[in-house]
Parts: structure tokens; C-alpha cells; sequence
């Protein structure tokens, strides 16, 4: 039996955490002493350097509203957007609360790990060594409205993580560019593992 959106959802979520381990491999082979999923102040990023006070966030294209990659469910449609509006308001709560007691945030898309992984390592040693870190706007879709279902035309609503004033509205047919996670395939150099300390995934506590 074919597995329902959520379903499928639900394992890409829960399963595939290839773009963390991807750069762990990297922040490793940098020499960075990091830990995956620590206790921060305002939950538990994916990556944390905590004696530089760095927490880096690994963010999901479906998950918290990629501009390139959102793909509006055609199912479900109150509990996907009810989804997006949940961790896009999250997000920006913990980028807000770890900003306010001196932490530096890096926020990077999955995309970005596989395609720039280079330019996501230098923004994490960047500001683990104490310099800035890229404030860009860092847009996401925070909510999508349909205009018309005969043709596909959508209005989606941006908003940026750390300016709550500053939104947007883009009119355009249904995107259906996805991002597709590439197949496995050993990084160079990674036939050692980093050695990374767990602990517990992501919660607000």
C-alpha cells in the first residue's frame, strides 16, 4: 500500500538526517569541537558550539518554507499550512531568543549543505572565531493562499527570521520544484566518522 503524504512526510523528517552528517564530517575535518543536539538556552539546534556560543540550524525545504524549493500540499491542506505557520513562528522565536542572550545563529537550508557546503562550513567557523555572521534576509514562506485551482496560481506570504515588521507577497503558479536529496556518497576524506556527542533531538526546552 502506497504510503500517505503525511507518512512519507513523517520518515523524511524523522529518517533522513544526511545534510547534518554531511557537515559534521566537514566542521570535523575543519578541527571544530561541536556537539549535535546539545541543550541550548532556547532548545537544541543541530549543531552547537558551545564554548563560542554558535548554534547552527540545519533547516528542512519543506519543513520551514524554502522560497526555492516549498512544495504546497494538494491534500491536507489545514494541517500543512497549520505545519508551515508552526515552524516558521518557531524558528524565528529561537533565532530572536539565542540573538538576545549573545549567541551567534546560523541558519542554513538543506539545500545549501549539498550544493555550498564550502560556503555553509566558512559561515560556522566564521562565527565560531568570534566574527559576524551573514544576517541576510533569510526569506521563508510562512503562509500560501490559492487564487485560482484551474490554473494553479498561488499567493505565497514571506517573512524574514529576524525582522518580524518585514513580509512580502509573491503571486505565481504552483511551484513544483522540489529538492531531491542527492544519493549517498562519501564526502572526501570522510572514511572516519567525527566523533560527535549526542544528545536528544530538538525540543524548545
Amino acid at each position: 500500500m502506497a504510503l500517505s503524504r503525511s507518512e512519507q512526510m513523517s520518515r523524511i523528517h524523522g529518517e533522513d538526517t544526511s545534510p547534518e552528517r554531511l557537515l559534521c564530517v566537514a566542521l570535523s575535518q575543519r578541527g571544530l569541537a561541536f556537539d549535535a543536539h546539545a541543550r541550548t538556552p532556547v532548545g537544541r539546534p543541530d549543531v552547537v558550539i558551545s564554548g563560542a556560543q554558535v548554534a547552527v540550524f540545519i533547516d528542512g525545504c519543506f519543513w520551514h518554507g524554502c522560497p526555492e524549493h516549498y512544495v504546497r500540499p494538494r491534500t491536507r491542506t489545514d494541517f500543512w499550512s497549520s505545519k508551515l505557520v508552526e515552524n516558521t513562528t518557531r524558528d524565528r522565536r529561537q533565532t530572536a531568543a539565542l540573538e538576545l542572550q549573545g549567541w551567534r545563529v546560523v541558519r542554513a537550508w538543506e539545500h545549501e549543505v549539498f550544493v555550498a557546503l564550502d560556503d555553509v562550513v566558512s559561515r560556522v567557523v566564521m562565527a565560531a572565531q568570534g566574527g559576524p555572521v551573514a544576517h541576510e534576509d533569510a526569506w521563508r514562506v510562512f503562509r500560501v493562499d490559492v487564487l485560482d485551482a484551474d490554473t494553479d496560481l498561488e499567493r505565497r506570504h514571506l517573512v524574514t527570521l529576524r525582522d518580524p515588521q518585514r513580509e512580502t507577497v509573491v503571486d505565481a503558479k504552483r511551484t513544483t520544484t522540489k529538492w531531491k536529496v542527492p544519493s549517498p556518497a562519501a564526502p572526501p576524506g570522510s572514511r572516519r566518522r567525527p566523533v560527535v556527542r549526542l544528545s536528544p533531538h530538538n525540543s524548545e526546552e
